[in-house]
């Protein structure tokens, strides 16, 4: 069976290109359809054909793929599926509207509908300069009418959160099975090191995220807490930032695993569609401090952290003072990842894609 895998631009590695990657394992000789990527990513998925669309070629497209998103629709149309069986789209950009032959089966493992369209318009909004509003005012329209329509070509939907399948119902109309992203537990899992006096902040430094929540609730509680991540917010929250508060910019494998392993806790006060990084601190042996909405109630239980009500900093300072009342078990917060591992992904995608797509028989 002929197997194209599709995902809306490959130029850094995060949530979406991990789950990718783990659809590479699963398809090793599939073809990789995106609308730019970068070179660092077309080293890390060298083992496929990688074939761009025509947003490659303007200019900046590989490093900043999102201010063509208007001509996406079009460069879509333009690519060539006519000889594939099985197409699976990795979606929380335009990468769903793709042209399937009538023959072939159109999965959609959707990350969730595009948040600067639908949920999250205002906050893209209110955050972004004058050319980005005058073009979301341009294309909003335009380009919700182009997603919904290419809603209905999908067969078959996936969500990677109850929460995101929420939105697919919601804005789509569409029923999906949800199977939550692959998470390297096992690799969290190991190393031996000591808890130390902090809390931390892992994600991008974007306004959504709302590492300014972390940082004003520790400032204001005198509480020392490391920030990782880099993102546009950065310059800004340094210059608010007191004397406990450090900034380690990205982080990843070895020192990644200590930074979360050592803190005392994980603070996510951000609304995620689904949310690795609180699945990766609790793999580490490290509890959570999150906003209780969004993807990060399936994700924390009572047993590896808890929830603050409101996204505010009086709400998440009286969520760390009772943090610092209790006591949680790492050997506890760590099996509770379990679920979430690389291998039961895998398990999960290979019966639900044998369940739907006729003549598919991929086996362990």
């Amino acid at each position: 069976m002929k197997t194209a895998l599709v995902h809306y631009w490959l130029t850094n590695l995060r949530g979406g290109e991990k789950v990718l990657k783990e659809f590479c394992s699963l398809f090793p000789d599939a073809d990789l359809f995106t609308h730019a990527c970068s070179k660092e990513m077309a080293d890390l998925f060298s083992g496929h054909r990688i074939l761009e669309s025509m947003v490659a070629r303007l200019p900046g497209a590989r490093r900043n793929c999102q201010k063509y998103l208007p001509l996406m629709p079009y460069a879509l149309g333009k690519l060539d599926f006519s000889s594939y069986d099985l197409i699976l789209s990795s979606e929380s950009g335009p990468a769903k509207g793709i042209r399937k032959p009538s023959s072939a089966v159109h999965v959609c493992y959707c990350h969730t509908p595009m948040r600067y369209l639908w949920d999250m318009y205002d906050d893209y909004y209110r955050n972004t300069g004058i050319s980005g509003k005058i073009a979301m005012r341009l294309f909003r329209d335009y380009l919700r009418r182009y997603d919904l329509r290419s809603a209905d070509a999908v067969d078959h939907f996936i969500a990677n959160s109850h929460f995101v399948a929420e939105r697919i119902r919601r804005i789509y109309g569409r029923e999906s099975e949800v199977i939550h992203p692959p998470v390297d537990v096992s690799f969290f899992k190991q190393g031996n090191y000591e808890k130390k006096d902090y809390y931390l902040f892992v994600g991008q430094l974007i306004a959504y995220k709302r590492a300014d929540l972390a940082l004003d609730a520790c400032m204001r509680m005198n509480r020392k807490l490391l920030i990782v991540g880099e993102g546009n917010m950065s310059e800004v929250l340094q210059k608010r930032a007191g004397k406990n508060i450090r900034f380690l910019g990205r982080l990843e494998g070895e020192p990644l695993r200590r930074a979360y392993a050592e803190a005392k806790a994980l603070l996510f006060p951000g609304i995620e569609d689904f949310g690795i990084v609180p699945l990766e601190a609790q793999a580490s042996g490290t509890p959570v401090i999150a906003l209780g909405r969004g993807g990060a109630l399936e994700t924390v239980t009572d047993r590896s952290g808890l929830f603050f009500q409101e996204p505010t900093v009086e709400s998440l300072c009286a969520a760390i003072e009772e943090f610092e009342s209790r006591t949680f078990d790492p050997g506890s917060t760590r099996s509770h990842t379990d679920s979430f591992s690389t291998v039961n992904f895998h398990r999960k995608m290979r019966g639900f894609l044998n369940r739907t797509v006729p003549g598919l028989d991929l086996q362990s």
